[in-house]
This record gives C-alpha cells, structure tokens and sequence, in this order.
C-alpha cells in the first residue's frame, strides 16, 4: 500500500481507479481507511494529491477511529441492498426531531443543533430499513411465486434475530426486515427458499431438489448468505 509522509505522520493510502470521474477525490472511513478515486495517475502525482489534503485525511482518519460500532455518525458506514453507504449527520437549529434521507449515494441524517439520541437515529434507520423491505421485496416475491408456481398465503415482515426468513403450516411467508441489506441475489435466493418451503415444510432431499428447478446456483448462494453477519 502507498504511502505519504506528513510532518512526522504517515498516511497510508489505497488508489481506486475510476475512469468516469472527472475529478479525482479522497474518501476516508473506518473500515477502507484513505483513498483516492479517479482517473489513473502516476504514484508521485497521487502522493501530490494526498499530501496536499494531508491535514483533513489526518482530522478525518481521527474521527472514523472514535466510531463505536454501529453509532450513526458522520463517517460510518450503514448497509443497503449489498452496499455499504457513506453516513453524514448534519445539525439543524430548525428541527426539534431527526430526519433520514437516502440519495443513492450516502445516507443524510439531519438532527437538531442542540442534542440527538442514537437510540432515536437507529428507531428513524429501522423505519428507513421497513419501508424500503415491504416496497422493494414484494413485488419480488410476487414474481417468483408466479414464476415458480409457488403460491404463498401472506407476506409478512418482521424484525428476526436468528433467521432471514421462515414459511408457516398455513403458507404464510415471513421475512426478516433486515434482508433489505442484503444484495438482490441473496434476496431472490432467500424468496424462492421461502416459497418451495409452501410445498416441503423440512429440507429434504426433495426440498432441494425442487430448489435447484428453480435455482441451480442455489449451493453458491447459501454459502453466501451463510457468511453474511445479521
């Protein structure tokens, strides 16, 4: 890893090549430490450029590193949809309760100027997180079913501390809210798990033999979902 000698600091740095970008620019957090993204350029160019934002990546690398996990805080990292977003907090004097904002890009909290609660910002973010499962993995679901002729009862979601997911006796589908994190893949893999679940109740050699029918790369998948932390 490259590295950029400041006063008596050293910035170690990774270099991210985005040919899109018109202008190159540095991102610092907590677990992907300094990088610069943009177009390729040569190593002493590259250290130019870190050095000559050397102050602000020293502050900011001294910021990430008072993150606790899972504080809601400028800096940190929050996952949605397979992705980890960028987190700014910003104090408005304006506000009397916090507001989420999602952009595709970075997760926006705006807080009131005195003094938040994370308890109230992690409430607002499960809300975020609710919304977005309902809207986004329904549909999905109704397209597998139809897909697979799979017909389920009820759709239900639910925060779940053990599992992703589960089918009743009756057929009705329960999903864990937070599979909303999850990569689209792994959520296809979990819908259609769930529904051969509405005609095998156990994993059977039969369960998963209708499973491969409709999912052949389904041994991939969960071994994937299996390393993914709840």
């Amino acid at each position: 890893m490259p590295e950029a000698l400041y006063g008596n600091k050293i910035i170690h740095y990774a270099i991210q090549q985005k040919d899109g970008l018109k202008a190159h620019y540095i991102s610092v957090d907590k677990e992907q430490g300094v990088v610069l993204k943009g177009t390729e350029v040569t190593d002493a160019k590259a250290e130019k450029m870190i050095l000559k934002k050397a102050r602000w990546i020293i502050n900011k690398l001294a910021l990430v590193q008072t993150i606790e996990e899972g504080d809601i805080v400028t800096g940190a990292r929050l996952p949605y949809l397979g992705r980890r977003y960028y987190v700014e907090v910003f104090k408005n004097e304006d506000i009397h309760y916090p507001t989420i904002e999602f952009n595709h890009s970075k997760f926006k909290f705006t807080v009131p100027f005195d003094t938040y609660d994370q308890a109230v910002l992690k409430s607002i973010l499960q809300q975020f997180y609710k919304e977005k499962a309902i809207k986004n993995i329904t549909p999905r679901l109704n397209k597998w079913s139809k897909q697979t002729s799979l017909p389920y009862n009820e759709l239900k979601f639910r925060f779940l501390e053990k599992r992703w997911g589960s089918c009743t006796n009756d057929n009705n589908i329960i999903i864990n809210i937070d599979a909303i994190k999850l990569p689209y893949s792994l959520i296809d893999y979990l819908l259609v798990h769930e529904l051969v679940h509405t005609i095998e109740k156990s994993h059977s050699k039969a369960f998963w033999a209708e499973l491969s029918k409709h999912m052949p790369n389904w041994k991939e998948l969960d071994d994937q979902m299996y390393g993914v932390r709840m």
